[in-house]
């Protein structure tokens, strides 16, 4: 009897098998289309993102100008960088201090980079660092203290940027932030936008024996004792007493109100007579701070040692 759930069709006919190299080759298949698809894109991703790449720089440099090369002369940056103090010696003993600094050849004060001595009497300490632009390009310069308590009395920072036009000349103050038996710092000059092309002048700092309470520093109105020579022949060509304002004293000469920072003095202020309580040191000055700029002057070429003792400082 023929129940009308029993097919009547044989099961190969209803159900027939699916032959077994279609199951075998058409995933490999897919699978090797899908890859070359993707090789594809990612080639052509590769080529339109290096084609962006080179049209976004093309368009940066055309909106900023071609990269910045730091000016130089003959091998060497065109700024250089001292202390003021007559305490400077060649900074990695690779080359030799001139016999006569005026009758140098070249544009440069000095041979090479800097290593000087600061003798200092006790925090709060000042001294005097200068930058000289020696070439005729204008310079954008980043000035950074490496090492430790030391800063820029400007800012009290210890990074500053200086804008030097062609041949110009600047003085910074720095202090001394504690009262450090020894310590070596390093300040470094670069380029604004090429970090690369920079100078460095080494500062060994040690404790001297006069400490003293109150430091001369920028715009005190002190009276000193100076003493002149011609740095290179010994020559002495000046002395006395003259009331100046340190730092930027525009009744003399650039570099000397600049000698005056630094000067120490007790709480006295050498305003008792018969006391003598001031400091001194000794400055070197070069043509560019001295009488440089002095057309015809018989010391425009010459280099200038100072040295100078504070006798008073008046309470301001």
């Amino acid at each position: 009897m023929t129940r009308s759930w029993i097919s009547d069709t044989p099961d190969e006919v209803e159900h027939p098998p699916v032959p077994l190299g279609l199951n075998e080759m058409t995933v490999p298949r897919a699978a090797i289309l899908l890859s070359l698809g993707t090789a594809l894109v990612l080639l052509l991703s590769t080529i339109w993102l290096g084609w962006a790449a080179w049209h976004f720089n093309a368009n940066l440099e055309a909106s900023f100008g071609p990269a910045t090369e730091a000016p130089s002369i003959d091998g060497r940056w065109t700024w250089e960088v001292d202390l003021l103090f007559d305490t400077c010696s060649p900074r990695e003993d690779d080359w030799t201090w001139p016999d006569n600094l005026a009758e140098q050849d070249g544009v440069f004060l000095y041979p090479g980079e800097l290593r000087c001595d600061w003798e200092h009497q006790g925090d709060g300490d000042r001294a005097s660092v200068v930058v000289y632009n020696r070439g005729n390009e204008s310079l954008n310069l980043v000035l950074e203290i490496q090492g430790g308590d030391v800063v820029f009395s400007a800012t009290d920072e210890t990074g500053a940027v200086l804008n030097l036009e062609g041949n110009e000349s600047r003085i910074v103050e720095i202090e001394l932030l504690d009262d450090v038996s020894e310590s070596d710092i390093t300040i470094s000059v670069s380029h604004l936008t090429v970090v690369d092309a920079e100078v460095l002048l080494d500062v060994h700092i040690f404790e001297g024996t006069e400490e003293r309470d109150i430091h001369v520093n920028d715009n005190d109105r002190i009276e000193v004792h100076y003493i002149l020579w011609n740095a290179d022949t010994e020559e002495k060509l000046d002395e006395g007493d003259l009331l100046v304002t340190a730092g930027d004293d525009p009744a003399w000469i650039y570099g000397f109100g600049w000698s005056a920072i630094g000067l120490d003095i007790d709480n006295d202020r050498g305003l008792i007579p018969g006391i003598d309580t001031g400091t001194a040191h000794t400055t070197l000055l070069p043509p560019p701070i001295a009488y440089g700029n002095s057309d015809g002057h018989e010391l425009q070429d010459a280099w200038l040692r100072f040295e100078l003792k504070v006798d008073r400082a008046p309470i301001s």
